[in-house]
């Protein structure tokens, strides 16, 4: 029984069923899960603007200073984003929008948003400053009260970004 348990133990980590965040994954898969779990349905201008809040999480001293590890930090983006498959025809794209924003490309209206969530969604907070709305989600920053001069998400924009 031992045996079967380590063979299909084997076998799902081989699969990337594993719940155990890839030891060795690089930047451009770690990008492609945030972009592909976060966005993969939405527009090249959507997946932009995720991988711009990767970065821009990459480059405060708020998070960690890896694309992986604040992909793979708990509690931040959707639960299995390290392990689950990604089963699509979309990833090919998914991946080369990845490897644009590795290259340098950001989303021009994201600007220092660190935060989203789902277009649809209304949080009761007072310190969220909406700087774009794309692919179905709602970009922020996070400001004291009195500096938030967009308090709700802005109507959706498209073809922004290049590609």
């Amino acid at each position: 029984m031992r045996r079967i348990f380590l063979g299909l133990a084997i076998l799902a980590a081989a699969a990337g069923c594993s719940r155990r965040p890839a030891v060795h994954a690089s930047a451009l898969d770690c990008m492609t899960r945030a972009m592909y779990f976060e966005s993969h349905r939405s527009s090249r201008d959507g997946l932009i603007a995720v991988g711009s809040v990767v970065m821009n999480r990459v480059a405060s001293d708020d998070f960690p200073d890896t694309v992986c590890g604040v992909v793979a930090q708990r509690g931040q983006f959707t639960p299995g984003i390290m392990t689950n498959p990604m089963p699509s025809r979309a990833l090919p794209d998914v991946q080369a929008a990845a490897a644009a924003v590795l290259r340098g490309e950001r989303h021009p209206s994201v600007g220092r948003a660190m935060f989203f969530h789902a277009a649809t969604y209304r949080a009761g907070y007072n310190n969220m400053h909406y700087t774009v709305t794309a692919g179905g989600n709602a970009f922020y920053e996070r400001r004291r009260p009195e500096l938030v001069t967009q308090p709700s998400p802005l109507p959706a924009t498209e073809g922004l970004t290049r590609g």
